[in-house]
């Protein structure tokens, strides 16, 4: 049973972004961002109140993903993206992001913070950083 309502189409957008953003880190590091995309739909807190929709998330602007700015993006999504963002769309959660509600590629180690919210861990090239759950609980 799916955790957000999407379309085929939210699939394949979700898919593209995951492989946008993270195809560098593999098959566990897409499937953590599409958690963060699933988490920033869920949530309806802090800079992503009012995001109801895969579509709304992935265009979201300002504070959406760099990655929608760029060429590769643009890309038709791949069979293989497609099941990795039904995964996540079904709720599967992977820690860092579990409850991530952002993430980025820092030049050195993780900050403690980011946007006031605490860092979680890193997986690869990426920080994930989560809300409190008092802050967000629709995340938890």
């Amino acid at each position: 049973m799916a955790v957000v309502q999407h379309t085929s189409n939210d699939i394949s957008l979700l898919a593209r972004l995951m492989r946008a953003e993270a195809e560098g880190d593999g098959q566990l590091g897409m499937l953590m961002v599409g958690n963060v995309g699933v988490n920033r739909v869920l949530g309806n807190c802090l800079d992503f109140e009012g995001l109801r929709t895969i579509q709304q998330m992935v265009f979201q602007s300002p504070g959406g993903f760099e990655a929608t700015q760029k060429g590769y993006f643009y890309q038709a999504a791949r069979a293989q993206d497609k099941r990795l963002a039904e995964r996540t769309l079904k709720g599967e959660r992977f820690h860092p992001a579990s409850n991530a509600l952002w993430f980025f590629q820092p030049a050195g180690a993780c900050p403690a913070q980011w946007y006031n919210q605490w860092n979680t861990g890193r997986f690869k090239a990426h920080c994930f950083f989560s809300p409190t759950e008092s802050v967000c609980p629709n995340v938890y």
